[in-house]
Formats: C-alpha cells, sequence, structure tokens
C-alpha cells in the first residue's frame, strides 16, 4: 500500500542557527499544533536550509505549496504574503528576496521552466534583519513571529478549506 500524496506541501526554509533565518522554523512548529487534525493530514512539510528548484517541480498536479521563508528588502518583522504567479512575475527589484543565493523568484522560473507551469500556492515571508550565527533573533523578528504564523495559517486554510 502506497501513502496518499499531500494535498499542501510546506517548504520551510531557513537554518535555526543563523538567527532571523530560523523564523521560518520557529513559525511553523507554533502554527502545525493548532490545526486541526483533518488539516494536518493532508501537509507535507519539508525543511529546506534553503528552496532548491527540485523541490518545486516535485510539486504534483493537484498539490498546493507554501514556501516560508525570511527575506531581505522587506522592513524587519513585517510580514509579506503574495501568490506564488505574483512573487515570479514581480518587477526587479520589487522585495521580497531571499536571503539565500538563488532567490525564491529565480527557483519559481526555473521550476516553471522545467515543470512548463508554476505550481499552485503561496509564499509567506518575514523581514529579517540579523542573520549572524545563534540562534537569537532580533527582536523586530521576535515581535513580528505571531503575525508570522498568522499568515502562514491563513494561507493553509485558504488552500486546504476544511469540508463542513
Amino acid at each position: 500500500m502506497t501513502a496518499r500524496a499531500p494535498d499542501l506541501r510546506i517548504l520551510v526554509c531557513g537554518t535555526a542557527d543563523r538567527g532571523d533565518d530560523g523564523a521560518a522554523l520557529a513559525a511553523i512548529s507554533h502554527v502545525l499544533p493548532g490545526l486541526p487534525e483533518e488539516l494536518r493530514g493532508r501537509i507535507e512539510i519539508k525543511r529546506c536550509p534553503m528552496l532548491d528548484v527540485t523541490d518545486l517541480i516535485a510539486i504534483g498536479p493537484g498539490e498546493s505549496c507554501i514556501v516560508v521563508d525570511t527575506v531581505v528588502g522587506v522592513e524587519p518583522g513585517c510580514v509579506v504574503t503574495m501568490s506564488l504567479d505574483d512573487l515570479a512575475r514581480r518587477p526587479a527589484g520589487v522585495a521580497p528576496r531571499s536571503s539565500h543565493a538563488l532567490s525564491v523568484d529565480d527557483a519559481l522560473l526555473i521550476a516553471e521552466a522545467v515543470r512548463g507551469t508554476l505550481p499552485a500556492g503561496t509564499f509567506v515571508g518575514i523581514g529579517g534583519k540579523w542573520f549572524g550565527y545563534g540562534e537569537r533573533f532580533s527582536r523586530a523578528v521576535k515581535a513580528g513571529l505571531p503575525t508570522f504564523g498568522a499568515a502562514i495559517r491563513r494561507s493553509i486554510e485558504e488552500l486546504l478549506p476544511v469540508a463542513r
């Protein structure tokens, strides 16, 4: 018997030992326990130190995806949510930008070229300030974590409505 494919994959980017870069990991660890079981059973979480094109290519037909990351170019602690399509097609130089070598929008465009289409989904990011070694968050990110978690939860609920 094979396991059922998830309806939603959440790609959680960042590393816990690089300051604000670990915000996505902290936020998702607070969001998941509060979700109804019927939603949690339809979700697959993938931890990505940095988003890889293959993570996006692996999103199957009928699946959605949420990319959660700490970004630069956004006021530290502020949360931004946008569709993956909008993120991939935004004008150059418009925030947010991933703090990693390959930007999220570049990874999306490469995945689209390989797949023929972008996966359906949402990007949820929080502006980061400090990316040095250590597990502490900047004050701005620490203050923004509840809003970040709420935005992630909203995105999950929008992509996976619960049958009533």
